[in-house]
């Protein structure tokens, strides 16, 4: 597809700068910095090749922001693009950990920004992708985060082996309904973490989420896509994964750590078939759970994009998707 035409945004070898608006930041010596663009919605709505289509005709460099795409090892059950398809474009922020080693959303801020800042500063548009809304958010807009306590955390976390994540669950729908809204019943993990919070602070868990405010110059592209659409595609791609060797993949990973691992081992598909790998489940039932936690997954996806106004959608199956997502980058 030729680059689109807009007048006095294009530069040289066809790219499109997105450096040229009114709103935008200066560098060092007045230098204009390239606005952030992240790519967000569903998972398995097509987020990676608009990401791709995007930084090759805005001369950019990919930030991931998917949660589990971090660890090394996981690249089946995550759908992480193999280098040889990622058309010479630089890939940040994939691969840094070890299945057994914890993240957070803290941490992943500031190794983020720090890519984010990075490419701005050599002119480089960064554009972001991934299907972990919270990291998005983090790395745009402004989000605090508060601190930890680990004598509180690890009493938190005693109760969730005694009593299970859904009796932690229910009583932070009574603290805080809005947190437990947005926190699936059977991420323990980020249930402690809002109780923990809550403890801590003496304010509601969803208080310190993020606000819709940007800390820089962003802009967020959305890819809109039916939900019959895409419940088929995620069946699909759970497919793809079997028949690529995602069981494999996981009886590896198992051997490295994962299942002692706090933040990969609950990773969608990971979790389900670490289950049957320990004979809990049959390979059947790991697949099916596995395709309706993710159509689940794609629907938090969706109602926490869809609440934020300030992203501009395009079709998934629009031919020309590209174009429009190059001008509502360059519109702002």
């Amino acid at each position: 597809m030729p680059c689109p035409s807009l007048p006095g945004n294009v530069g040289p070898a066809g790219f499109v700068r997105l450096s040229t608006m009114p709103n935008e930041s200066t560098g060092a010596g007045g230098s204009r910095r390239p606005r952030v663009v992240a790519v967000v919605g569903a998972t398995a709505a097509g987020k990676t090749g608009l990401s791709l289509d995007l930084a090759e005709r805005l001369g950019g460099e990919i930030v991931n922001t998917d949660a589990m795409q971090v660890y090394r090892g996981m690249d089946i059950g995550t759908a992480k693009l193999p280098v040889a398809e990622r058309r010479g474009i630089p890939h940040h922020l994939l691969d840094l950990l070890d299945v057994h080693e914890p993240a957070t959303v803290a941490e992943f801020q500031g190794l983020a920004r720090a890519v984010v800042e990075d490419c701005r500063g050599r002119g480089v548009t960064p554009v972001l992708v991934g299907g972990s809304a919270l990291y998005t958010r983090a790395v745009l807009d402004r989000f605090e985060f508060p601190g930890t306590d680990p004598a509180l955390r690890a009493r938190l976390e005693a109760e969730l082996v005694e009593v299970g994540s859904g009796a932690l669950h229910e009583r932070l729908r009574r603290l805080d309904p809005p947190a437990a809204s947005r926190i699936e019943p059977a991420n323990g993990r980020r249930v402690v973490r809002a109780l923990e919070v809550l403890e801590l602070t003496g304010r509601p868990f969803s208080a310190s989420l993020p606000e819709p405010a940007y800390v820089t110059d962003a802009v967020q592209v959305g890819v809109r896509i039916p939900r019959p659409v895409l419940d088929e595609r995620i069946e699909q791609r759970v497919r793809w994964m079997w028949e690529a060797g995602f069981v494999d993949e996981v009886r590896r990973l198992a051997d490295a750590g994962l299942r002692e691992g706090r933040t990969a081992s609950r990773a969608l598909g990971y979790a389900q078939v670490l289950a049957f790998l320990a004979g809990e489940c049959t390979e059947q039932e790991a697949f099916d759970r596995t395709v309706i936690g993710t159509r689940r997954f794609a629907r938090r996806q969706d109602a926490w994009f869809d609440k934020d106004q300030r992203v501009r959608w395009v079709d998934w199956d629009d031919p020309e998707r590209v174009r429009r997502a190059i001008e509502a980058c360059a519109a702002g």
